[in-house]
């Protein structure tokens, strides 16, 4: 795990990190497709920090997964060297995922930094997620760097995009740095300014140690790798170290930082932001917002930690092999370490048999978080179509939280509230009219709208949340051509005409298809579920009805047909009435067999069925 590193290397690493005022806390936060990785690998390079053969595109993106598809997923740190007037800094940046999914991961990294640079591409302009991650750097009191990226582009605009990214954070056109992440023109200019503009570190080096851990991952051969930023105090190898919200004590076998591959060092003091290896293998002992302090000297309080995330999307998650539920109860621990927004407990399907019902922050989240469990652990999952929550009140006074439709009570119910969202779409203004059409579709009610420029429009809706989990994105970026950006935040609920749409085979209900629709799409619900099954469910002996329900009332039913056998092969001419008592006899044994016989749905129909990507199908 830790490479060779020149004995120069660690010296600066060393003199760097002795005082605080040679360190900067910093990260890097944009919208999707911005160039933040691109920029990040120029920074590597131009510091020295990896070395020209070892470089290679998406140096921070450890996964496969955000290689291919050219996203971040996880924040990762990163230590590099930089002088200024002879004077050697220590660098910790902080490298952020850009999606509206991922803002979890980009609030940790904020939380351990003093300032960000503020990243918009020279060709695109502010889009919705520049403005969220703006706002969250503003919460966080931190110093903002304005830097226009891919200046080379042929369609750049620079002159037109820094006044607008100036206007927005009231600064000066001139202030706005342009650079190209590609060929590293400006870079270095970057790095001065970080070093110039950015505060170092404040804390009490002779307090009880204190450290915050705003990230954790698994390793196989050595437990669990926790990423801290100290706060107070220093850090020393091998001393014995206490988990503040646990209680826990380990003994801290290895102590570094990452430059960026692991480097042990003897300490991190104030300021600094580095990794812990204690050998712990059980992964709910590292917790995500947790204070790390010293075992012979304990600190009192706790650094601030973060906020909960609250998960905005319902899916079950169930092995296709009943006998991988172990392997995917541990995968999903070793995950959450991972991923501290992802939320999950255990639940029963009789479709389905044992699995997870896991909250995600939205459809991205939910997607990669599969993918990542198919790739990294070897399981092969069905997730069910994505849910929200919903508080049903019955009209006795009653409340009940359905986060499954299998959940939704039986009786009388007085109200359904569902979560609601405030969702902000930037667009240009050609396609003001389409967004409008496609928000008021999703029972959307409009809240404002702003002019940010001649071209570029701000709207803000207030949106139900289950109609933005679906096909919304989709939708919006093939309206506005891919132009249109959007964010969204949760904001309360409503009370709302909601049923739970009931799917019946041979008159049993099968809770795995059940669902919780707006009444005016019930019956479209109805109608493209019973028809997708019919197609799925192979024909049985008997015929079988398959029919869509809401309560007691039936709204669509298609009709299985029966695998009928010949029986009147045999009947070479001869009477009439031969060939009808044939037909009736076989008829009675139809009869019979439909009375004592049950219908098999086999896996391969639920995986069709129940497929996210045809959960975004059944709601176009």
């Amino acid at each position: 795990m830790s490479p060779q590193v020149s004995a120069e290397a660690l010296k600066r690493i060393d003199v760097a990190g002795t005082d605080p005022a040679l360190i900067r806390n910093f990260c890097i936060i944009a919208h999707i497709d911005h160039g933040k990785s691109t920029l990040a690998d120029r920074m590597l390079q131009i510091t020295g920090a990896v070395k020209p053969r070892d470089m290679r595109a998406q140096y921070l993106d450890r996964m496969d997964i955000e290689r291919e598809r050219g996203i971040t997923i996880k924040s990762q740190a990163v230590r590099m060297p930089w002088e200024v007037d002879g004077t050697p800094h220590a660098l910790n940046m902080i490298d952020t995922p850009g999606h509206v999914d991922f803002t979890y991961e980009v609030s940790r990294s904020l939380a351990a930094c003093e300032g960000t640079l503020l990243l918009v591409d020279a060709a695109q302009g502010i889009e919705a997620q520049t403005l969220a991650n703006l706002y969250l750097a503003l919460e966080n009191d931190l110093t903002i760097i304005p830097v226009l990226n891919k200046i080379d582009l042929p369609a750049a605009q620079p002159e037109k995009y820094a006044e607008e990214l100036a206007n927005l954070i009231g600064a000066e056109p001139e202030d706005v740095l342009r650079v190209s992440g590609k060929t590293g023109e400006g870079v270095e200019a970057v790095l001065d300014r970080i070093v110039t503009e950015i505060n170092p570190p404040v804390g009490d080096p002779d307090a009880p140690s204190r450290a915050m851990i705003f990230d954790s991952v698994y390793d196989t051969y050595r437990g669990v790798v926790t990423y801290v930023r100290v706060v107070d105090g220093m850090l020393r190898s091998r001393e014995r170290i206490e988990m503040l919200s646990t209680g826990t004590t380990h003994d801290l076998l290895e102590i570094g930082v990452s430059s960026p591959e692991p480097v042990p060092s003897k300490g991190l003091g104030v300021g600094e932001v580095g990794y812990l290896i204690t050998g712990v293998k059980d992964v709910r002992q590292s917790k995500v917002g947790d204070t790390v302090t010293s075992a012979r000297r304990p600190a009192e309080e706790p650094v601030a930690g973060y906020s909960e995330p609250k998960p905005m999307v319902f899916s079950g998650l169930f092995p296709i092999d009943g006998s991988d539920y172990p392997a995917l109860r541990d995968a999903l621990d070793k995950l959450k370490l991972n991923d501290a927004a992802l939320v999950y407990e255990p639940e029963t399907s009789v479709a389905l048999g044992f699995g997870f019902r896991c909250g995600f922050l939205g459809l991205l989240h939910l997607e990669i978080t599969r993918d990542r469990l198919e790739r990294e652990f070897d399981l092969s999952l069905i997730s069910t179509a994505p849910s929200v929550v919903y508080r049903v009140v019955m009209e006795d006074g009653s409340e009940h939280i359905v986060t499954n439709p299998s959940e939704y009570p039986e009786g009388k119910v007085a109200h359904v509230y569902e979560p609601m969202v405030r969702a902000t779409v930037l667009t240009p203004s050609d396609y003001v009219g389409a967004v409008m059409e496609l928000c008021q579709s999703k029972r959307g009610q409009m809240q404002g709208m702003d002019y940010l420029s001649e071209d570029r429009v701000e709207l803000r809706y207030r949106l139900p949340l289950a109609e933005i989990v679906f096909d919304f994105f989709d939708q919006l970026k093939s309206r506005t051509k891919g132009y249109a950006s959007l964010d969204y935040a949760e904001d309360g609920e409503d009370a709302s005409a909601l049923v739970k749409v009931d799917i019946l085979l041979q008159g049993d209900q099968v809770d795995a298809f059940s669902a919780v629709v707006h009444k005016d799409k019930a019956y479209s619900y109805g109608v493209s579920m019973a028809g997708k099954l019919k197609e799925l469910i192979p024909r049985q002996q008997f015929e079988v009805p398959v029919q869509a329900a809401v309560g007691s009332r039936i709204i669509a039913r298609e009709t299985i047909r029966a695998i009928r056998k010949d029986v009147l092969s045999k009947c070479y001419g001869g009477d009439i009435s031969r060939k009808r008592k044939l037909l009736e006899k076989q008829k009675e044994g139809k009869k019979r067999m439909k009375m004592v016989g049950s219908v098999e749905v086999p896996q391969e129909a639920f995986i069709a069925a129940l497929s996210s990507d045809d959960g975004k199908a059944e709601k176009k």
